[in-house]
């Protein structure tokens, strides 16, 4: 039954590292140390705190286990107000700028 109770966001981001050398994926679930590992699956790694906390996930030969497009691919999420209020200061910036090279070019036009 999946899960379906309240979902909290996390304070410290996830991360993830990919080592195309050796085909190693690592995704950090925090920032607390790992204290163990348990072996779930042959080369897949879950390390683990001393409380019992997941603290990340190795898969070696992460290649031949799961499509990696869909780990390495991202999206970014904006917050609405700063994305507005970028938008406003860019556009004050830039047409200010614009206002006066048009009043200068009229004055040029014009001999004025």
């Amino acid at each position: 039954m999946p899960y379906t109770g309240p979902v909290r966001r996390r304070a410290e981001p996830m991360r993830v590292y990919y080592d195309d050398e050796v085909d190693a994926l690592y995704l950090k679930l925090g920032e607390e140390a790992p204290d163990g590992v348990v072996e779930i699956a042959e080369g897949v790694h879950v390390d683990t705190t001393a409380q019992g906390r997941i603290a990340g996930i190795d898969i070696l030969s992460a290649s031949t286990k799961i499509d990696l497009k869909t780990i390495l691919t991202y999206t970014l999420e904006l917050h609405k107000y700063l994305v507005t209020q970028e938008t406003t200061s860019q556009r004050e910036r830039c047409s200010e700028p614009a206002m006066l090279n048009s009043r200068a070019k009229q004055t040029d036009q014009y001999g004025a």
